[in-house]
């Protein structure tokens, strides 16, 4: 449905996945091909000129080219006899010369790489402005209390700052990550039918090497058209990314809660409204990232049981690959894009932030006033008082310092005065600070500045 595009995707990512894209990959392929047997002699340097210069994917006919593929199983071979043509009106002779050695697996194989440079280039700097964005948050709000939430309720006191200390952490691994990835799968495709390159004589590993150096691909050890690891990997770690997009989306959509009211998506006319509740601002950045999540582990799935593919050459295995991968970069660069830009604008309301501190009525601070009176009454006893006054608390609705102040047991090791600073939030942060600098210091060790 192209009307929710917007929704879910990118445009500029979008235009790096979609059918011109796909085609223009693999005719880039054959053009770079028929250069690199050109400068190792296999074809006439005149046949290269005249295929290199018809592999563009305007003028083709896509609607014939997408009824041919059904026929032919894929679409490489409707697209090369297509070139043929085109080639043929040129130069007749040329025209013998085009997807010279080649198979389909390789036209699509490789013109997918190429399409995965591009595409993960832009999700690399997309990745980086997302972590730019958080490390300011979290500098910026090293010292913005907040309760600490376990198990959906108050635990005890944190900081803004280190809740995003962990979700730049977590977005600066997956950029190593994909930078590592890139390494293993921006390579080349070529094999010829069977992977032996025995259409090409003895000039096929020459053949290989000129395509790489043409294309700008590492040429790897072997073809690898049953061995689709290196797909999966790209799809294995953009599941990663989503499932995180997912996690710092969710708790923005927790924190943007009426009753918690303590982030915020950016407000802007239109953005986040009812078609009935005028007072509505929904969280629509959080709930894209979080269908993005839902729908990605899936897809991922796909990918990995499209492994098991069969000999030299899958049957249907790979078909699985073909609509699969794009979609995963699809709904990834859009979860990206539109979570980065809402967390560019993010509202941060603070007195919010310690004002619910509060709702417990002192209970989000038990945990420090149990350490501070295990160091004199041993850790058992202290465990018993504390967990009996919240109890008391609780029932009386009273604030939980005022019923220790009144526990002749507690008196008797901490005293009022003692009591005071535990029920201090910013007493209570232990080595938030250090823990949010530790963070921001790797990565600016990594990103050399």
């Amino acid at each position: 449905m192209s009307v929710l595009g917007p929704t879910f995707r990118w445009a500029a990512l979008e235009r790096l996945v979609d059918d011109a894209a796909r085609l223009q990959g693999m005719l880039d392929f054959e053009a770079a091909l028929a250069r690199a047997e050109a400068r190792c002699g296999v074809i006439p340097a005149a046949a290269a000129s005249v295929i290199a210069r018809s592999c563009v994917v305007a003028g083709l006919d896509v609607d014939a080219l997408a009824r041919d593929a059904a026929r032919a199983g894929n679409p490489a071979i409707p697209l090369v006899k297509q070139l043929t043509a085109r080639v043929a009106k040129e130069d007749p002779a040329a025209a013998g010369f085009v997807h010279w050695g080649a198979t389909s697996q390789d036209v699509m194989d490789t013109g997918l790489v190429l399409q995965l440079r591009s595409a993960l280039g832009l999700i690399e700097g997309e990745l980086a402005r997302l972590a730019d964005a958080l490390a300011e948050v979290a500098d910026r709000h090293r010292s913005t209390v907040l309760a600490g939430r376990t198990w959906m309720q108050q635990a005890a006191p944190t900081t803004l700052g280190l809740k995003a200390a962990g979700w730049v952490d977590a977005v600066d691994r997956h950029r190593r990550r994909l930078a590592e990835t890139k390494g293993r799968v921006l390579v080349l495709q070529f094999g010829g039918a069977v992977g032996t390159l025995a259409a090409l004589g003895d000039q096929g590993l020459a053949v290989a090497d000129a395509l790489g150096e043409e294309l700008g691909l590492a040429v790897p050890p072997i073809p690898w058209h049953a061995h689709r690891d290196r797909p999966v990997e790209v799809a294995a770690v953009l599941g990663l990314v989503a499932g995180t997009l997912g996690k710092i989306a969710r708790d923005l959509a927790l924190h943007a809660q009426t009753e918690v009211g303590e982030l915020a998506e950016p407000a802007a006319p239109g953005r986040g409204g009812s078609s009935t509740l005028p007072h509505k601002q929904n969280p629509v950045a959080s709930a894209g990232a979080l269908a993005a999540a839902v729908r990605i582990p899936g897809l991922v799935s796909t990918m990995m049981t499209a492994m098991v593919q069969e000999d030299e050459r899958g049957l249907g295995g790979w078909a699985a690959e073909w609509e699969t991968l794009p979609e995963i970069l699809s709904l990834v660069g859009g979860s990206l894009h539109h979570l980065t830009e809402a967390l560019l604008g993010l509202r941060v309301d603070a007195a919010r932030m310690e004002g619910n501190l509060e709702a417990t009525r002192g209970l989000v601070f038990a945990e420090a006033v149990q350490m501070a009176l295990s160091r004199r009454a041993g850790r058992a006893s202290a465990q018993r008082l504390v967990e009996q006054a919240c109890a008391r608390a609780r029932e009386a609705g009273r604030h939980l310092r005022e019923v220790l102040a009144e526990d002749a047991e507690v008196a008797a090791h901490l005293s009022g005065e003692e009591l005071r600073p535990l029920f201090d939030a910013r007493r209570c942060l232990g080595a938030s600070d250090t823990l949010v600098s530790r963070v921001l210091a790797a990565r600016s060790a990594r990103e050399g500045s």
